[in-house]
């Protein structure tokens, strides 16, 4: 099978994720609706939905998750794929674990919890929210840390802010919680994590 570039149906690609963070979504999705139709199109060129292609042909996304859900949900109907592995003849947990070992899965909950794979979802629409990947999100952008391309670096950091600060799912997150967030993100404690950044009092 070649890795070529392909356009693919939304709803026929498979999630590596369990949860995501609900204001990154919503972030896109403003952002798509104040684009043209000329900038919609370069935008969907532009960002290619890296998969692996797993049992039975099927592509399971390995990034660009909050992406998909917000192209879903603003009615875009297919998106550019590219396979960057090929491992259609593997099944069940073999499948799985030659994801684990890439660093192309992540199953844990939106309690930071370790989740069997049978609990990944195997739609976009069924991704459950993370309040506190929403919270990482919120401080990168605020320069708590720097982007970094580790894959799935914005978890290790909501994890990192579980114990930090109190938030409950469904409630909008206060400015001064942010403010907290990013005070302990630049403290020598996060140091181990992606994109650290040192506070100036350091």
């Amino acid at each position: 099978m070649e890795l070529h570039v392909v356009k693919m149906p939304l709803r026929e690609l498979r999630p590596t994720q369990i949860t995501l963070g609900r204001i990154e979504v919503a972030w896109k999705r403003t952002e798509w609706e104040s684009l043209s139709r000329r900038r919609r199109h370069e935008l969907l060129r532009e960002h290619v939905a890296p998969c692996v292609i797993g049992p039975n042909g099927r592509r399971y996304v390995i990034d660009h998750h909050h992406l998909c859900v917000a192209l879903r949900e603003e009615g875009v109907r297919q998106v550019w794929t590219q396979a960057l592995a090929d491992f259609s003849w593997l099944a069940g947990e073999t499948f799985w674990r030659a994801l684990e070992y890439r660093r192309w899965v992540h199953p844990y909950d939106e309690r930071g919890r370790r989740c069997g794979f049978g609990e990944i979802p195997r739609s976009f629409t069924s991704l459950r929210d993370d309040p506190y990947r929403s919270l990482a999100a919120l401080v990168r952008r605020a320069g708590g840390f720097a982007k970094d391309t580790l894959p799935f670096a914005e978890f290790q950091w909501a994890d990192y802010f579980r114990p930090v600060v109190r938030l409950k799912a469904g409630k909008p997150i206060a400015a001064s919680t942010v403010r907290t967030a990013v005070v302990s993100a630049r403290s020598p404690e996060a140091r181990y994590l992606p994109g650290w950044i040192a506070s100036d009092e350091h």
